[in-house]
């Protein structure tokens, strides 16, 4: 028993990473109980070991009598001085209690103990480790799904991404290495449990955080970020120190800190901007790359139309409308995409509408206007700045009556603006 003892202890201590004063002492107090139930229930019991031979003794506080009415409680003055030669009738003294078959119960208590006290002991380590560490990204192995959630091997203990904290985009595979962030630890019915996220934004941030140097010493600022995890990632950032380009420095040379980001969330896009505490600088960045034609706000219902042409539609809103959706969310603004209508008129409308202005001008039928604007003369003072016999030319039909009344009408619709 006491090699498999210490062995067990072994590996607790070292595999388990359980300090072995712990598991000492649940192992100790499940003893007790045991040596309680074998030798009776002694006021002052307790159970004594050699952590380095693995020995087990018992011992009771008994009182010496001369005749002995309550074993758990006495001991004849004779058995007494065998322990202990000083000792006078009335004392208390320890007397070792130890049961003849305590090993055979120790090894059974011993192993219901680890059964029982183990998962305990983990749980309880974990909440110390871990309870100071939310917000964290640590590394682990895949090693088994329960349900659609992944069970993470954290080396000592093992940690949960929930369905809910999953990128929707991502597929896991046992003994495969991944990060996560620690969301939190619960304290659920059965202990502490490790919850960690891949899809939440505050991974996206501290992936940052630790690739760049300014984001961690506090001269770069992320002011407002905003993702669809497995999608796209919208992220504002500032600097209080005007010589220092916040976007350049999360895009890092040739692009190299955000690209070792966009390979650990596997290709999900990411768009840096700077942020503006003027609220429509803030929305035409994070619109971008779309070009809006012109941006309508209303602070008071904190909501905004953003105008585009029909180029730029499909970029502002976004696939599956994610720009304008991001862009919303991290703006705090309700965002409405419209297609900018600018009315192109045509030629023939421009022609037709000429023809309506010199009828009405000159008091004569539209058609007649139409062919006087299909000849060139577009107005009254067109009309009178050619001979009557140009005008004839230019419109054969027309015969001297009408010309002359033509000519006419310009005159008297010119007479205004020449008094």
């Amino acid at each position: 028993m006491s090699q498999d003892f210490l062995a067990v202890l072994e590996y607790m201590e070292k595999e388990k990473g359980i300090d072995r004063k712990r598991m000492l002492e649940a192992i100790e107090q499940a003893l007790l109980s045991a040596a309680r139930k074998s030798f009776g229930p002694a006021k002052d019991l307790r159970v004594s070991f050699d952590p380095k031979t693995g020995s087990m003794k018992c011992f009771a506080s008994l009182r010496v009598v001369e005749k002995v009415s309550n074993p758990v409680e006495e001991v004849t003055l004779q058995k007494a001085r065998q322990q202990k030669i000083m000792v006078h009738m009335g004392e208390m003294v320890e007397i070792e209690v130890t049961p003849k078959d305590f090993g055979r119960i120790a090894a059974q208590i011993f192993k219901q103990t680890i059964n029982q006290n183990l998962r305990s002991i983990e749980k309880t380590m974990i909440f110390d480790e871990f309870k100071d560490r939310e917000g964290d990204i640590v590394t682990g192995v895949v090693r088994r799904f329960e349900r659609s959630d992944v069970i993470i091997d954290l080396g000592k203990f093992e940690a949960v991404i929930p369905s809910k904290e999953r990128v929707p985009t991502e597929e896991y595979t046992p003994g495969e290495r991944i990060r996560a962030i620690v969301l939190s630890v619960d304290s659920a019915a059965r202990g502490p449990q490790i919850i960690l996220s891949r899809s939440h934004p505050n991974f996206v941030r501290r992936l940052f955080e630790l690739e760049v140097n300014e984001l961690h010493d506090g001269s770069i600022e992320i002011k407002g970020m905003a993702r669809e995890a497995g999608y796209r990632t919208k992220i504002a950032v500032w600097s209080k120190d005007e010589k220092i380009d916040p976007v350049g420095a999360c895009v890092g040379m040739r692009g190299s800190r955000v690209k070792n980001i966009v390979r650990e969330l596997n290709n999900e896009k990411i768009d840096l901007f700077r942020w503006s505490p003027d609220i429509k600088e803030l929305i035409i960045e994070a619109l971008k790359p779309a070009k809006l034609k012109n941006l309508i706000i209303d602070n008071d219902t904190k909501r905004a139309k953003a105008l585009v042409d029909e180029e730029n539609l499909s970029l502002a809103i976004g696939r599956r409308g994610q720009n304008a959706r991001l862009t919303s969310k991290l703006t705090g603004w309700e965002i409405d995409i419209e297609k900018d209508e600018v009315v192109v008129v045509g030629f023939e409308e421009k022609r037709h509408q000429a023809a309506e202005k010199l009828a009405d001008q000159l008091k004569i039928a539209t058609d007649l206007a139409e062919k006087l604007v299909q000849a060139g003369f577009t107005g009254p003072d067109v009309i009178l700045s050619v001979e009557a016999s140009d005008l004839k030319d230019a419109v054969p039909d027309l015969d001297d009556e009408i010309i002359q009344t033509i000519r006419t009408a310009a005159e008297a619709a010119q007479q205004p603006s020449a008094s």
